[in-house]
């Protein structure tokens, strides 16, 4: 019996990717180093210990570790059940965000389970990128190539896109009201992409285009925030406090970064979740900071092989749609914190604090990782 759990262990250890495996090891390290610093004064801040932030993340740190190594030893059927689980889980916890919510910063968000507070939007991340990924793969086994302009695939039946667009647009329609702009558009794009990787022609782009500048033209006039940041992004004026403060903390860390003499960092909000690079880069410096930028496209890379060498179709699409989702996410943290783009309070993946969005990532990669092994090896 030993002698069995041995093989299995490792069957496993010399079939994961090993790479992607230590590229989210690391990255949780650089995590808690990064939590050490910026959450030492964001803590200090609010009148705790140095030490508040990371004692509240180490058990997720933990948990989202064991999550990682267990999701990428599961097979397909067991990726997909716990995928179906997740997404009933986060669609459930959506509804509670509409009659009992739990207010942050006036969003409206979040969900208070006593113990913790959970992001749903944060939670359904890997059941959305695997169940669009199962369903485009059954959509073309079942419709072939064509499944956008397929008459037979908009039809109303069970596997057809009216299922799956009607649960997408009403769980959109929550996240874009609590406010949450930015979560609206990553599940947006991710989708967008998802779906040109399925096949969606090119030329549709112009349209999915005018949707999104529809969705930010609504957000623009109906969410006072979103009208007050998107003014003081283009014409410098208004609350612009989170972003100078951003810029600032960058400029003193010049090259090599001012240790223990960073003191900007000390005023920047969300220096340990939203702002976390900048609070890095004043600390280690533009070349560290450079430095992390690079490794984080090498984690993208990474997705990007595995789905390029992907047999299965199912695989292709899951691996394609994650490194939309983590390729979107950094791009949209890095963007805001340096002001290219309007602050949208989203986290830098695996990365800032927050135990969502670290579990679900864990989840996520995990489960990529499993099916990866799976349609290498199988």
């Amino acid at each position: 019996m030993l002698r069995t759990e041995e093989s299995k262990l490792t069957s496993w250890y010399f079939e994961i990717d090993r790479k992607l495996l230590a590229y989210v090891l690391v990255m949780m390290v650089i995590s808690v180093i990064c939590m050490i610093s910026a959450g030492s004064v964001a803590a200090e801040r609010i009148g705790q210990s140095w030490n508040y932030y990371i004692v509240k993340a180490i058990p997720f740190y933990f948990i989202g570790f064991i999550t990682l190594l267990g999701a990428s030893m599961l097979n397909r059927k067991w990726v997909m059940r716990i995928s179906w689980l997740n997404i009933a889980i986060g669609l459930l916890l959506l509804m509670v965000t509409i009659v009992a919510p739990h207010t942050i910063n006036g969003s409206d968000r979040f969900v208070s389970l006593g113990f913790a507070n959970v992001m749903p939007a944060d939670i359904m991340k890997p059941g959305f990128i695997i169940i669009t990924a199962w369903f485009f793969a059954k959509m073309r086994d079942t419709y072939g190539d064509d499944i956008f302009f397929n008459k037979a695939a908009w039809q109303f039946k069970w596997l057809s896109w009216w299922p799956y667009l009607v649960t997408f647009t009403l769980s959109l329609l929550i996240i874009f009201s609590h406010p949450d702009l930015g979560t609206s558009i990553l599940y947006l794009a991710v989708l967008c992409a998802m779906m040109f990787i399925a096949g969606l022609p090119l030329v549709i782009i112009p349209v999915i285009g005018l949707a999104g500048f529809g969705l930010l033209t609504v957000a623009f006039f109906t969410m006072s925030h979103v009208h007050n940041r998107i003014i003081s992004f283009f014409t410098g004026t208004g609350d612009t406090y989170q972003v100078t403060q951003s810029i600032q903390s960058i400029q003193n860390g010049g090259l090599f970064g001012q240790g223990d003499g960073s003191f900007v960092k000390q005023s920047l909000p969300d220096a340990h979740t939203d702002f976390i690079f900048a609070a890095v880069a004043e600390d280690a410096g533009a070349i560290l900071a450079c430095a992390l930028i690079v490794f984080l496209m090498l984690v993208l890379r990474r997705l990007i092989v595995n789905a390029t060498n992907a047999k299965d179709r199912f695989v292709f699409y899951a691996a394609g749609g994650t490194a939309a989702l983590f390729g979107t996410q950094v791009c949209i943290n890095m963007m805001s914190t340096l002001n290219l783009f309007a602050p949208k309070g989203m986290t830098l993946p695996f990365i800032s604090y927050g135990g969502s969005s670290l579990l679900s990532f864990c989840l996520l990669f995990g489960m990529i990782m499993a099916i990866v092994r799976e349609d290498k090896w199988n």
